[in-house]
């Protein structure tokens, strides 16, 4: 049996049709309900059922079945116009725009047609008396379409010299239009200037600033804008990922992610849309979705990966290369259909040119969690080996001497491209006769590329030194040799054989058969190995691994000290001993001796010409200074440690710096520049391939500092985007609920409060298991009132009372006082409950109650004063609720009943206020105009004059430049009046 029974159920069945999301289900309804309407036998019922199907087509991708009941509609216009009412009458012809713009979609629609119906539209508009405005601005439509610019640019003036009128387009969609032309004609800058106001928020409707955020980004990345477009792209592709008829703007989405280098981000786009691959209702989006799809796929077969698996197309699968074939075909096709039916290659060009767009940005990071980015497959380039200085690169098919002296260059320096050199060296000699310390060099390089594989090349490089007269240089292979065994564990064998080491490379130094540099590579890897030592038994290290320790990087500093000079090495060896020094102070509890050495050794880094080596101090150092409450320091320190670092940090590393920078400047406020260096952590994350580790860290911390901004939004798409991989195993069940809530904070403010709720209800449960319990309360109050927003009374009456048990047993009088207050509102709003009035009064004198005993029990000064102004709060709440309760259609005795009851309890608010003081003013002046006000619906004007005036003498002599003071006052000025009036209406009536 059919729901639609007569006129108002109709109605009321198509508003929430409306409600649904786009797509055929909902076209499907509209076309149910049209049929409904026909049986009920009532005009105006067609009427409205026909333009509702219209609407539902026009927002979906069937937009091509907008014209049969458009003609229907103007069918029975012309034949019975008394049929329409006023507002049947403005949508008549308010959906012509959406006719001659639909024409122009379908190609199949000759253009002397879309010409005709132009000349129509502009025929009745004038019989109706409207502006030519919207008549100029389909016109303009029509002529750019075709690449006709000198009459677009005709229409384009004429648009925007005709007046304004109920039949132009919101101001919204007007200016996503006059930008989307200064784009076209390459004015990206006044296209973004007059875009500005979408963007801002001042003007919006159904489809903005959807489609003004999608066509941004592209001006946005070619003026170099590269962080607004990055926004726009987060909020507008969260405002168009669920509207079916957004194609075209969902394609921009999907290119601004092939001209950022955000390729893999562009397939998860794809993939979350298939239909989009075959809907065939409109054209005109097709091609552009097309186009923007061959873009992408060309693209990856470019990077080598045309074999890749992609989405695409239902009923086979699709690799990239296939894809791009079958895209570029598709999109050209459509080209030639809409130019055929033009009669120009417009169409065509536009469609080629987007598809070879190159990329504006290299890689623009994004905050959100993709699939690592799709890597260039390309044969390995020849070896290169770059001199310390910067010169040009020696080829590694260049002769073998020039190849030696470079990589010697490097190695003596310590830069860190050296074993890459040595490693081109090493392919060069291939079958080559080399000398036996170019052979111990190749050998020992190789040996530190390897790690513990290499340990056995330590040795023959070794044997190679002794052969070719270096036995010094032959110790200290062996002691790296030593030092590596330690670091996989075997760090007794280590200690054993570089004791040996250690005696015989001094022995040799003091007979001057060996150097300085020699001697201390020896004595620095028994430091090494003495404080793998201490790290082996660092829960409980004896004291004399400690000592021996430090024994050991002294006599390093004492060997070195005065002999570095110019000495690269012997330079780092007394920074590296320092930082020994100093991991030593803060594992036996000197913090400041520790930063201080830590510091020093740094320094001495940098000083050397080092600066990469000094990264790992300063980021120690960074953690000391943040113990020590140094927060400056802290910061400077991070600093530097990326500076320092340069393009020599390895993905991981970059990531956690960035990401600890964040969260010191976060810690200071400085949420805009966090919000940067949180977004680099989470890009270099990925790149390092811990998405699901650091990567979730780094948006979760990311979307809180874009929350702190007001960039709502932006930090959704990024808390949704950390929150599968956050889990309580990894990352702590804080971290979940953290996020959740900052979510949920989000939602609300984008008015998403349904999903708002969910967010809060799934952060309160996990809460719920938390020893404390105030986070509970808190969530499940912040649940209700997303709940209450959202229009479920009923369910967001529960979580305000489990919210309220949870502040009772907190003992939060003020918690449980404002959870009363939101259910006694609750109640009043349920509509057809009899009784409602009665349960709202009773939830609030609750309140009241629960006020009244906690100031009986407080002792302390600061606690009773909040509790009276809670109090002040509550009856002034209660006085406006009975005032609400007094419904205009009660008998006149109840109304005034409820009135004075209301008067009664603002009233109260007033004095309560009044014994806070100059710290209430505000509150107790809104409360003595709200009795005012009460008084003079109680026909009470000299009553309520006395009030008004109470007001204007509490703030005699006020600063002016305080703005409730000036409201106040002008509402009490405007009282008044009106009693004045009142007044002077009972004399006329006397």
């Amino acid at each position: 049996m059919s729901d639609v029974t007569d006129f108002d159920s109709l109605r009321r069945a198509m508003a929430e049709n409306s409600e649904e999301p786009e797509g055929p289900a909902r076209n499907a309804r509209a076309e149910q309900l049209l049929a409904e309407a026909e049986k009920l036998g009532i005009p105006l019922a067609v009427i409205e059922a026909l333009g509702h199907q219209l609407k539902v087509y026009n927002y979906s991708s069937e937009k091509d079945k907008m014209f049969v009941p458009f003609a229907r509609l103007l069918r029975m216009w012309d034949e019975r116009p008394e049929d329409f009412d006023e507002y049947e009458t403005h949508s008549l012809h308010w959906v012509f725009k959406w006719m001659s713009s639909g024409m122009l979609d379908q190609p199949h629609v000759p253009l002397a047609s879309v010409e005709k119906w132009l000349g129509e539209m502009e025929h009745r508009y004038r019989l109706a008396g409207h502006s030519e405005r919207a008549v100029r601005s389909a016109e303009f439509s029509v002529a750019a379409h075709v690449g006709d610019v000198a009459r677009a640019e005709r229409a384009y003036g004429a648009w925007l010299a005709a007046d304004r009128d109920a039949m132009a387009d919101c101001h919204a969609c007007e200016l996503h239009g006059q930008g989307w032309w200064q784009a076209e004609r390459g004015r990206d800058a006044e296209a973004l200037e007059l875009w500005a106001p979408v963007l801002e928020g001042e003007f919006a409707c159904a489809h903005e600033p959807h489609t003004v955020l999608a066509s941004s980004l592209v001006p946005l990345l070619r003026l170099g804008r590269v962080d607004e477009a990055r926004a726009n792209h987060l909020r507008g592709f969260r405002l168009v990922r669920a509207m079916e008829s957004m194609r075209g703007a969902y394609a921009d989405h999907v290119e601004f992610c092939v001209l950022t280098g955000n390729e893999a981000r562009g397939l998860e786009l794809l993939a979350e849309r298939p239909a989009y691959f075959t809907d065939t209702g409109h054209p005109r989006s097709k091609l552009e979705f097309t186009a923007v799809v061959a873009l992408l796929m060309e693209r990856l077969t470019e990077l080598g990966l045309g074999g890749q698996r992609v989405p695409g197309p239902a009923g086979r699968d699709w690799t990239a290369g296939e894809l791009a074939a079958h895209a570029r075909a598709q999109a050209l096709a459509l080209a030639a259909d809409f130019d055929g039916r033009n009669g120009t290659e417009h169409v065509s060009e536009r469609a080629r040119a987007r598809m070879e767009q190159r990329p504006l940005v290299e890689r623009l990071p994004l905050g959100v969690r993709t699939a690592a980015r799709p890597k260039a497959v390309a044969m390995p380039a020849p070896a290169a080996v770059v001199a310390p200085d910067g010169s040009a690169a020696v080829d590694a098919e260049a002769d073998l001497p020039a190849l030696l002296a470079a990589a010697r260059r490097l190695s003596d320096t310590l830069q860190p491209n050296a074993i890459e050199a040595w490693a081109a060296v090493s392919r060069a000699a291939e079958g080559v006769e080399l000398h036996a310390l170019d052979r111990a060099e190749i050998a020992d390089h190789r040996a530190m590329d390897l790690g513990p594989e290499g340990i056995p090349l330590f040795e023959e490089a070794a044997e190679l030194y002794a052969a070719a007269g270096d036995p010094g240089e032959a110790l200290a292979a062996r002691a790296r040799g030593a030092y590596v065994s330690a670091l996989t564990g075997e760090v007794s064998q280590a200690l054993t054989t570089i004791a040996d080491l250690y005696d015989r490379v001094l022995a040799l130094y003091a007979e001057d058969g060996t150097g300085v540099r020699q001697t201390a590579a020896v004595l620095m890897c028994r430091a090494r190995i003495r404080m793998r030592r201490v790290h082996e038994t660092q829960d409980a290290a004896p004291q004399a691994a400690l000592t021996d320790a430090e024994t050991a990087a002294r006599e390093v500093l004492a060997l070195v000290d005065g002999r570095a000079g110019d000495d690269v090495r012997l330079a780092s060896r007394a920074a590296e001993a320092h930082a020994i020094l100093a991991e030593l102070a803060a594992l036996t509890g000197d913090v400041e001796g520790a930063a201080e050495l830590f510091a020093r050794a740094s320094a001495e880094f940098v000083g050397a010409g080092l600066p990469w080596f000094a990264v790992e101090y300063e980021a120690r150092l960074a953690g000391l200074a943040h113990h020590l409450g140094d927060t400056a320091e802290a910061e400077r320190a991070l600093r530097a440690a990326l500076e320092h670092g340069g393009p020599h940090l390895e993905a991981t590393g970059r990531a956690q710096l960035h990401l600890q920078l964040a969260e010191v400047l976060g810690g200071r406020g400085l949420s805009e520049e966090a919000s940067e260096h949180a977004l680099q952590a989470a890009h270099w994350a990925d790149e390092a391939g811990e998405s699901r580790t650091l990567g979730a860290w780094a948006r979760q911390q990311l979307g809180g500092f874009l929350l702190r901004q007001g960039r709502f939004a932006e930090a959704a798409e990024v808390l949704e985007s950390a929150l599968p991989d956050l889990s309580a195993e990894s990352h702590g069940d804080g971290a979940v609920v953290q996020t959740q809530w900052w979510l949920g904070d989000c939602l609300s403010e984008l008015g998403e409060h349904r999903e708002a709720a969910e967010r809060r209800l799934q952060a309160a449960e996990i809460a719920r298991h938390w020893p404390e319990q105030h986070d509970h309360a808190t969530l499940a109050h912040l649940a209700a009132e997303s709940l209450g927003h959202a229009g479920l009374h009923a369910e967001a009456d529960q979580a305000y009372a489990r919210a309220g048990g949870l502040w009772r047993t907190l003992g939060n009088v003020h918690g449980l006082v404002r959870s009363l207050r939101a259910r006694a509102w609750l109640a009043l709003r349920v509509e057809d409950v009899e009784g409602r009035a009665d349960t709202a009064s009773e939830l609030m004198a609750s309140a009241v109650e629960k006020c009244r005993a906690a100031l009986e029990a407080v002792d302390d000064d600061e606690a009773r004063e909040r509790l009276v102004a809670e109090l002040g709060h509550t009856h002034r709440q209660f006085g406006d609720l009975l005032a609400r309760s007094a419904t205009e259609d009660a008998e006149d005795e109840s109304i005034r009943t409820a009135l004075e009851e209301a008067l009664s309890q603002v009233t109260r608010a007033v004095a309560v206020f009044a014994s806070l003081g100059e710290d209430a003013l505000h509150s107790r002046t809104g409360a003595e105009l709200a009795a005012g006000w009460l008084e003079a619906d109680l026909s009470r004007p000299a009553e309520a004059a006395a009030r008004a005036r109470a007001v204007l003498v509490a703030y005699d002599g006020h600063d002016e430049g305080d703005e409730a003071a000036q409201e106040r006052r002008a509402e009490a000025g405007q009282m008044l009046q009106v009693v004045q009036e009142q007044a002077d209406a009972e004399r006329e009536k006397a």
